[in-house]
C-alpha cells in the first residue's frame, strides 16, 4: 500500500463537516504508568507524572526512592480505531478505480463499475480514528515546595466516508447499459470527473508547555494536605482538508490553507488529601484548563477546551496500589468520536520496586449508543514496568470493541 494510494483516497473519501459542528479536543496526554492503570492518576501520580495528572501529586509523598528527583524523557502513547477497516476499503477502492480508467471492453467497464458500486456503498459514513500523544517532565519534590516542568501534545485524526447517491446511480447506470459502458471502454465518458463523493480528512491537536509547584500542610489531625497549580502555555490547532473524488489532486495540497491556531495561557489546579492511620489512603481533584478556548476550523467547525475536572481516591500498600477516579465534567467528542465522561479503576502491583504490573479499566459514562462514528465505551488496559537502579521504562496496552493502543515511557525517579 503505497503512501500515494493513502492520502490519495484517505482525503477524497473522508468525513464531512459541517459549517455549524462543534468539535471537542482530542484526549488528553496520559504517561505510560496512567495509560496501563486504565488512564487513573489523579491519586496515585508520582512525582513526574503530577505534573500532567494534578500538581499537587508532585508535594504528596511517595516511596523514598521517589520522593528527591523524577524524570520522564520522553512517554508516547498511540491509539487507533478502525474497526470498519477503513484504509483496506479504501485500497479496494483505488485498485477499482485504476481498474475502471484502464478497462478496454466493455464486460471489464460493466464489472468493475459494479465492483466499485458495492465498495463505495459500504464504505459510506465508515470511520477510522487515530490519537497520538507524547510527553516530558521533570519534577523536583522538595519540603518548601515542590517544582515540575513539562511539555506534552495531543493529536486526534479522524476520516469518515461520504458517499453520495449520484456516483452509486452513475456507477449502477453504467453496469447495466450497455451504451454506457462502450463510451466509458472508448474513453469518450470520463466516469471519475463525474463522481461528486466528497470528503475530509480533520484533526485537532493541543500542545502545552508549563511549570508547576505544589505545597504540602500538616492539618491539626496530622493527615497532609498538598496544593498544587500549573501555569502553562496553550496551542490549538486545527487541520482540514475537503475535497471531491473527481479533482483530489496529491500535488495541489497546500497546508497552510488548511491549517488554524490560537494559543493563551492557562491554569491546571491540583489537590491531594492523604490520610488514615498509616496514611495509606490518598484522596485527589485536579482540574485541568481552568480556563476554557475555542478556536474554528477553515470551516468554522469550533474547536473547544473545557475545564475538565476529575476526583480519585486510591489505597496504597508496600506492594499495591488501587484506585478509581471519576471525570465530573464531560468533554465533547471531536469530529465522528463520542463524547466522553470516564469512570476508571486501576492497580499496580510492585516487586520490591524493581518491576511492576498494571490493570486498569475504564468506562464512558457519556456513551448512549448515539455516538457519530466511532463509540468509545469500555476499555481495557494493562502494562509493565521495569526500574533497575533508579532508571525505569514502562510499557502499556489498551483493547476495546473499537480501539487498540500501546504506550512506552523511559525515565528515572530517585
Amino acid at each position: 500500500m503505497t503512501g500515494i494510494r493513502i492520502s490519495r483516497l484517505a482525503l477524497a473519501v473522508g468525513l464531512t463537516v459541517t459549517s455549524t459542528a462543534s468539535l471537542g479536543a482530542p484526549q488528553a496526554f496520559q504517561t505510560a504508568r496512567s495509560f496501563a492503570m486504565g488512564g487513573t492518576g489523579v491519586a496515585v501520580a508520582h512525582p513526574a507524572t503530577a505534573n500532567i495528572a494534578n500538581p499537587a501529586m508532585l508535594a504528596n509523598g511517595h516511596h523514598d526512592w521517589a520522593d528527591d528527583f523524577g524524570l520522564i524523557l520522553p512517554s508516547i502513547n498511540l491509539r487507533a480505531a478502525d474497526e470498519e477497516e477503513v484504509v483496506d476499503q479504501i485500497n479496494d477502492i483505488q485498485d477499482t478505480l485504476d481498474q475502471l480508467e484502464n478497462s478496454d471492453t466493455v464486460v471489464e467497464v460493466q464489472e468493475n463499475a459494479g465492483r466499485l458500486r458495492g465498495q463505495l456503498a459500504a464504505l459510506s459514513r465508515d470511520t477510522a480514528r487515530i490519537d497520538v500523544g507524547a510527553g516530558l517532565s521533570l519534577a523536583i519534590p522538595m519540603e518548601t515546595i515542590s517544582v515540575g516542568v513539562f511539555t506534552d501534545g495531543s493529536l486526534r485524526v479522524t476520516t469518515r466516508g461520504n458517499v453520495t447517491a449520484n456516483d452509486l446511480a452513475i456507477l449502477q447506470e453504467i453496469e447495466e447499459d450497455l451504451g454506457e459502458a462502450a463510451l466509458v471502454a472508448s474513453g469518450l465518458r470520463d466516469v471519475e470527473s463525474e463522481l461528486t463523493s466528497d470528503g475530509t480528512v480533520i484533526a485537532a491537536s493541543t500542545a502545552e508547555i508549563g511549570i508547576s509547584f505544589a505545597r504540602a500542610l500538616e492539618l491539626a489531625n496530622g493527615n497532609n494536605l498538598a496544593l498544587g497549580i500549573s501555569p502553562k502555555y496553550v496551542q490549538l490547532r486545527t487541520f482540514e482538508y475537503v475535497q471531491r473524488v473527481s479533482n483530489f489532486d496529491d500535488d495541489d495540497f497546500d497546508a497552510d490553507e488548511n491549517e488554524t491556531d490560537d494559543s493563551q495561557f492557562n491554569l491546571d489546579l491540583g489537590a491531594a488529601y492523604r490520610f488514615g492511620e498509616d496514611r495509606q489512603w490518598n484522596a485527589g481533584l485536579a482540574v485541568k484548563n481552568l480556563l476554557p478556548m475555542d478556536l474554528e476550523s477553515t470551516s468554522g467547525a469550533e474547536l473547544e477546551i473545557e475545564p475538565k475536572i476529575s476526583a480519585g481516591l486510591a489505597h496504597f500498600g508496600d506492594y499495591h496500589v488501587v484506585t478509581a477516579e471519576l471525570d465530573l465534567s464531560e468533554q465533547k467528542g471531536f469530529g465522528f468520536s463520542d463524547d466522553t465522561r470516564w469512570l476508571a479503576v486501576g492497580a499496580e502491583f510492585d516487586a520490591m520496586r524493581y518491576a511492576q504490573v498494571r490493570v486498569g479499566l475504564r468506562h464512558n459514562l457519556a456513551s448512549d449508543g448515539d455516538h457519530r462514528g466511532v463509540e468509545e465505551k469500555t476499555q481495557f488496559t494493562a502494562g509493565i514496568g521495569l526500574a533497575p537502579f533508579g532508571a525505569h521504562l514502562d510499557i502499556g496496552a489498551l483493547i476495546s470493541d473499537a480501539d487498540l493502543g500501546a504506550a512506552i515511557e523511559l525515565g528515572a525517579a530517585f
